[in-house]
């Protein structure tokens, strides 16, 4: 078993040491829109791999080898992404943390998809239309198709969440169509998102068939079985 802190949006003050001690988790993973300095704070005190995908306040940043959003890489580049193991991160991001946006890597024995950015709704980065989002997530599912024919994915990591599936009808908070069939291809266990803040709201865990869909913010610690 594998127990995930997963976090987004939100920096919650009450994950200091001692709490982190008792939480014991194998990886973090963090969902955007979180600062940076504050990502280094989590990956410094735990001392495990941190993974995360950026949201739409998040500045752009790519694992290394990966193509600016929108342009598609080339064949040789399609598994780009940290390694087994102990993710490496590229120039510009957190210190000692792994974008996995548009990537699949594999981490504690499980293997992560991300998809970082929130619908469009303005000219900032990290925003895509439903179009350009469906797209990304077709090369998604052919990087993990390369890296693994046989096997999917066990987490999903986004940003914002399904269309659907725990979203707002604001254009900023809409959800992904294209969520779908990446869960249909790769057939997570879980997808964690954040984006849509509770507001003192209770968010249910929701369901796309068997995969479990959690709105993590500000942290949820989640245990999955490789």
């Amino acid at each position: 078993m594998v127990r995930i802190l997963a976090v987004a949006d939100e920096v919650d003050p009450s994950l200091n040491a001692d709490a982190l001690a008792a939480l014991r988790p194998d990886l973090i993973v963090a969902c955007g829109d979180l600062p940076f300095d504050h990502l280094e704070y989590l990956v410094t005190l735990a001392n495990v791999p941190l993974l995360y995908v950026p949201g739409n306040h998040d500045p752009e940043v790519r694992p290394r080898g990966q193509a600016r959003p929108g342009v598609m890489a080339g064949l040789p580049a399609l598994v780009a992404g940290p390694p087994r193991g102990d993710p490496v991160g590229a120039p510009g991001e957190p210190a000692g943390c792994a974008s996995i946006d548009g990537a699949v890597v594999e981490v504690c024995g499980l293997r992560f998809a991300g998809l970082g950015g929130s619908h469009r709704y303005s000219n900032g980065p990290n925003q895509y239309t439903q179009r350009e989002m469906r797209r990304r997530a077709r090369w998604l599912e052919l990087r993990s198709r390369l890296s693994h024919p046989r096997r999917g994915i066990d987490v999903l990591v986004t940003h914002a969440p399904p269309l659907g599936v725990g979203d707002d009808d604001d254009p900023c908070h809409r959800g992904f169509a294209a969520f779908h069939r990446v869960v249909r291809t790769l057939r997570p266990t879980l997808l964690v998102h954040g984006h849509v803040h509770p507001y003192g709201r209770a968010r249910p865990d929701r369901s796309i068939g068997p995969t479990r869909v959690v709105n993590v913010i500000p942290r949820k610690l989640l245990e999955v079985t490789p």
